[in-house]
């Protein structure tokens, strides 16, 4: 079991930050990555659907023999982390928790933003998350369009940068010190985010202490990978094309993902990893 794959699951491209992070922390461990791209983005959808989906997602990576889960989603952490807890034997991590612990930990005024998509901000799971801290203020902020222009690969335009204007100003004029960038989309924005909020402003991101929480819990229940093989790094998506994941991908990311394979979830169970190639 130790040498099984880590299973990561966001709803496109955003959770692959998180899989940079714990490759670089964790540079022997084996990655399997789904992204649903069939039903992205998921902030505007009920919460119900996407439990639905990310459970589907789930299933299937169970039954793929992962020895951990990783959801890098903001939107499912908050739709069905519960459940996913209750429904799996394997250890299941998500990207709130790790990035109210460093807001609370950074923060120098005790006030506090938070932004993400339309469903992770009507759902008050970070709300809840920052329920432990009661000296904290916390303001939070939909930004629907953000995760359509990271999408889009558009980090730059002017567009962008008058709708972070748009969404960003009223959480500065609110004074906070300390913003959570709750959509794994939203570190590709970072230059823009940034540049709206000031630098008086520290970002906080999911990726790197979501990564820590990986390796904690590795450490912690003894499943590090013992192999000397060389560790695998499959990516899937469940859309229809391949090649539109692939280009966001080496974007962001660089070329890194070369390969990536269509599968389906739900109704038809995702083939055998030996099916596909590392």
């Amino acid at each position: 079991m130790s040498d099984a794959p880590i299973g990561i699951f966001d709803s496109g491209v955003g959770g692959l930050t998180v899989a940079r992070s714990v490759r670089d922390q964790l540079p022997r461990e084996s990655i399997l990555y789904v992204g649903d791209t069939a039903h992205s983005p998921y902030g505007p959808k009920p919460l119900a659907d996407v439990r639905r989906y990310a459970l589907d997602v789930l299933d299937d990576l169970v039954a793929q023999d992962v020895k951990m889960l990783v959801i890098a989603c903001n939107t499912a952490s908050a739709a069905m982390l519960r459940d996913a807890r209750e429904r799996y034997d394997v250890p299941v991590i998500e990207v709130i928790q790790p990035a109210v612990r460093t807001a609370v930990t950074v923060t120098r005024n005790d006030r506090v933003g938070v932004i993400g998509t339309e469903a992770t901000i009507t759902s008050r799971a970070y709300n809840d998350a920052f329920a432990a801290a009661p000296h904290l203020e916390l303001f939070t902020q939909a930004c629907p369009e953000f995760v359509e222009h990271v999408e889009a690969g558009d980090t730059t335009s002017r567009e962008l940068v008058a709708l972070a204007e748009h969404y960003l100003t009223p959480l500065v004029e609110q004074g906070i010190d300390t913003l959570v960038l709750g959509c794994t989309h939203y570190p590709f924005l970072k230059g823009a985010i940034s540049y709206v909020v000031g630098e008086g402003v520290r970002l906080v991101s999911s990726d790197t202490e979501t990564a820590n929480d990986v390796y904690r819990t590795l450490v912690r229940t003894g499943m590090e990978r013992t192999s000397t093989e060389p560790p695998e790094y499959r990516y899937e998506a469940t859309g229809t094309s391949a090649q539109e994941f692939l280009r966001l991908a080496e974007m962001f990311l660089g070329p890194e993902v070369s390969r990536v394979e269509l599968v389906e979830t739900g109704v038809i169970p995702i083939p055998h990893p030996a099916r596909r190639a590392p």
